[in-house]
């Protein structure tokens, strides 16, 4: 199953994967590194489900968020009902040309987004990345900062892009863009070695549930990438 049908029409089978990452709670420590999220005004891009967009509520931001699929979204306001409903907003809308003012931001955010383009766009993803990069920019006020989350390798404990055309756009973010790249983990947990491999399945397909049940996997290593800069 490719990841577009996925994000369009599999929500809440992707929310229960995402639900069992970063079993350690690092991501938002992570992120609180470089703005400190209590009364942080946040653009998130590539909201997904609301993960992330959680983090950032449950450190006291307030955020605007966007996805392109409305069945992302849906999962999403289901998840955000639990906070105080005048600190975020959800949109339907491209990453690359966000309904948003300039400069109001403290901090512009896209977990697991932009790399999805080595993929959909091969000839064209610098500068469909560089736009949204550029939309995230332009939400920024003068000392705002961008980070950019992606994967460093799903079942392993080496942080490491999983495919030479990652490692292409990971290169491109910090040489040509000015980006820094940090790496931490972001383990999944699960109840029981079926639910692994039955989630982790669906997602990253048959060969990696095999490789779940092979290994006797309940804690399915991640590393991940963090890439900030500030403006």
């Amino acid at each position: 199953m490719d990841f577009l049908t996925i994000y369009q029409k599999h929500a809440d089978d992707y929310d229960r994967l995402v639900n069992a990452e970063d079993c350690d709670h690092h991501l938002r420590p992570a992120i609180e590194r470089h703005v400190p999220l209590n009364g942080a005004a946040v653009l998130e891009v590539g909201a997904g489900t609301g993960r992330v967009t959680r983090l950032l509520l449950a450190g006291g931001a307030k955020v605007f968020a966007s996805d392109q699929s409305p069945a992302m979204l849906q999962v999403a306001r289901t998840h955000l009902a639990a906070f105080n409903r005048s600190t975020w907003s959800l949109i339907c809308a491209d990453g690359r040309a966000q309904p948003v003012a300039s400069r109001w931001a403290d901090l512009a955010i896209a977990g697991w987004v932009f790399g999805h383009q080595r993929g959909w766009n091969p000839m064209g993803w610098r500068e469909s990345v560089k736009r949204g990069l550029d939309e995230m920019a332009r939400a920024l006020n003068p000392s705002g900062v961008v980070i950019i989350i992606e994967t460093l390798g799903t079942g392993s404990e080496v942080p490491a892009a999983p495919t030479a055309e990652l490692e292409e756009y990971y290169h491109w973010l910090e040489s040509e863009q000015g980006f820094t790249r940090e790496s931490l983990r972001t383990d999944y947990q699960f109840a029981t070695i079926d639910e692994a491999a039955a989630v982790t399945g669906f997602f990253f397909g048959d060969d990696f549930a095999a490789r779940v049940r092979h290994e006797a996997w309940l804690r399915v290593p991640e590393c991940t990438g963090l890439w900030s800069k500030r403006l």
